[in-house]
């Protein structure tokens, strides 16, 4: 899912020396991750910060699985360990984090982080180290692949990737809503954001849609508007807003009050509880999103998931990232147990790559060639704050 600013120069220059460090210690993968009876697993994620809600919801799934997985006994007999570091929504931490975590506490596998821009951040340390990296959430194609096309070995995912997202919203806005003129709001300083806009933008035109208005804004701005007036005066059918949910929020919440009643769109950066608290229930009435999963889904193995999400977690409801952290952990376990290892690092990399037809809570699931999951994706609706299962999209 979702990419935030590409790393700075600091951040480069700090990547660079984690490589030279790491450079000497990465051929041997046999013997990481495992101590006595525990597989351990770090946790790289945004437990504080901008973005702190995507982590907390990813925690809270991965603990689901551990505590599944080893009340059933583990993987071949061993516990599962996580190992959690809070890279407070920051590249620079996530670099950090993933020092840590392959050097001072020798895990076999990655799961984070949230967003793409902090996966990104861990890439060099996982390749270099050879140690799996799996982000449940990071959606931008280079997560996986390089910008000049180059494979990130031991890197996945979980989550699909953006374009896919794009795709399936232009398509519900053209086929499903029958809109014919729609405008475009994206986050100017995401890649996440500006890679959903182009990919909705290139699929809406291409089933004769019009893009009457394409604006942008900034992470951290509050007050929209301005551009929301010049939006207004399109006359748009349909407003497509990538981003994410603190800025998202507030457009939603500005836009109903300046008299914006058509539909709005965005994706799985939408998804987090705080959009309703910043948006307001009733705001939030005609919006939709692309999403990972939806707990309305009446799906078996999703119903089965929600009603053990609700037993540990005090009748809560799982969310996406709740859902995305709980499949992290079954796609390692099947990779492990198709390895025949829980600590070579290079065979659990090779069995994700093979992964085909795995059930999990957000669909079942084969890796390709850029280890990118094939799996469908999930249309919701807001109802009084409420997100509504609206339909299933196969890729």
């Amino acid at each position: 899912m979702l990419f935030k600013k590409r790393m700075t120069a600091v951040l480069l220059a700090s990547t660079i020396g984690a490589a030279g460090f790491l450079a000497g210690c990465g051929s041997d993968s046999a013997g990481g991750g495992e101590s006595g009876d525990t597989v351990k697993i770090g946790a790289n994620l945004e437990l504080s910060g901008a973005v702190a809600s995507y982590g907390e919801g990813i925690a809270e799934g991965i603990e689901l699985a551990v505590d599944e997985i080893n009340k059933d006994g583990g993987i071949d007999g061993k516990e599962i360990e996580i190992v959690k570091v809070d890279n407070k929504s920051d590249a620079a931490e996530a670099t950090n984090a993933a020092i840590k975590l392959t050097e001072n506490d020798d895990v076999v596998a990655i799961i984070g982080s949230a967003t793409s821009g902090n996966t990104v951040a861990q890439a060099q340390v996982a390749n270099n180290s050879e140690t799996v990296l799996l982000s449940p959430s990071g959606t931008s194609p280079n997560v996986t692949v390089n910008d000049d096309g180059s494979l990130n070995d031991f890197v996945f995912r979980t989550s699909f990737i953006d374009p896919f997202q794009g795709t399936v919203a232009a398509n519900f806005a053209a086929n499903e809503l029958g809109v014919k003129n729609v405008a475009i709001y994206a986050d100017n300083a995401s890649d996440y954001a500006k890679g959903l806009a182009a990919s909705f933008k290139e699929t809406f035109e291409a089933a004769g849609g019009k893009i009457v208005a394409e604006e942008s804004y900034v992470a951290k701005d509050t007050d929209f508007r301005s551009t929301l007036t010049r939006i207004k005066s399109a006359n748009p059918e349909f407003i497509f807003i990538p981003g994410y949910y603190e800025e998202v929020g507030l457009i939603v919440k500005q836009g109903r009050e300046m008299g914006i009643d058509v539909p709005l769109m965005g994706a799985d950066g939408w998804d987090s509880p705080k959009l309703v608290e910043l948006a307001g229930g009733d705001s939030l009435n005609n919006t939709f999103i692309t999403n990972h999963y939806s707990s309305g889904d009446p799906d078996e193995t999703i119903q089965s998931f929600v009603t053990k999400f609700g037993e540990k977690y005090n009748g809560s409801s799982p969310d996406a990232f709740n859902a995305l952290g709980y499949d992290s952990v079954y796609m390692l376990k099947d990779a492990m147990e198709r390895a025949e290892s829980t600590s070579d690092a290079k065979k659990i990399k090779d069995a994700l790559s093979e992964t085909k037809d795995l059930t999990l809570v957000t669909g079942i699931i084969s890796v390709d060639e850029d280890h990118n999951p094939i799996k469908s994706a999930t249309v919701l609706e807001y109802k009084d704050g409420e997100q509504v299962f609206k339909t299933k999209v196969n890729p």
